[in-house]
């Protein structure tokens, strides 16, 4: 499935694995310390190589810990993409401390540092939907709409896409997409797991 926004900017989302895309960049749902970890931080570092968890010790030396709702690039590794951003999501803790501000703010960050670094495109997993305890319906939604809203305004970055480990997963952005944009902007198109 795809959106198109203003000035043909374009929304994808699919149901995969983030360390197979071949986008300029792959977004890590990170902890702040950029430290190897489960989830999609695990298989990033995992198929990405030392060299990513290398390179991550030396932004933690130059700059110290990623706060939450902030992102650092290194570059890739082994993976397809040229760059992974890190992304530290919040962990939930009910709702009531900032999460979502600080969800949002994860999102805006990683698509700023892509358009500093002057790529295109970019793949999200569902930051803070695992052991950071979010939950997915509500994250989706923040995510999608950050992005919709942030994208339009970049000067480089012209396509997002959004990896989606299941389909619960899958379906829970499909239903924030069409909660917050119109259906005429949708493209439907045939999906292979990706």
């Amino acid at each position: 499935m795809k959106i198109t926004l203003a000035a043909g900017r374009l929304i994808e989302f699919v149901e995969g694995d983030i360390t197979r895309q071949t986008v300029d960049a792959i977004v890590n749902a990170a902890n702040s310390e950029l430290l190897p970890g489960g989830g999609v931080c695990g298989a990033i570092h995992r198929a990405g190589g030392a060299a990513i968890a290398e390179e991550c010790m030396t932004v933690r030396s130059q700059r110290g810990p990623v706060p939450p709702g902030g992102a650092a690039a290194t570059k890739a590794g082994r993976l397809a993409a040229r760059y992974v951003i890190h992304a530290v999501g919040p962990v939930y803790q009910g709702g009531d401390r900032g999460e979502a501000a600080v969800l949002a703010r994860c999102y805006r960050e990683s698509l700023r540092t892509a358009d500093e670094l002057g790529l295109k495109s970019v793949a999200f997993p569902a930051i803070s939907t695992g052991i950071f305890g979010y939950p997915l319906t509500e994250a989706a939604f923040i995510a999608f709409h950050t992005v919709a809203e942030t994208l339009p305004t970049l000067s480089r970055v012209e396509r997002v896409r959004f990896v989606l480990f299941d389909k619960l997963a899958f379906d829970a952005f499909i239903d924030a997409a069409r909660q917050v944009l119109p259906a005429a902007s949708w493209e439907t198109s045939c999906q292979e797991r990706s």
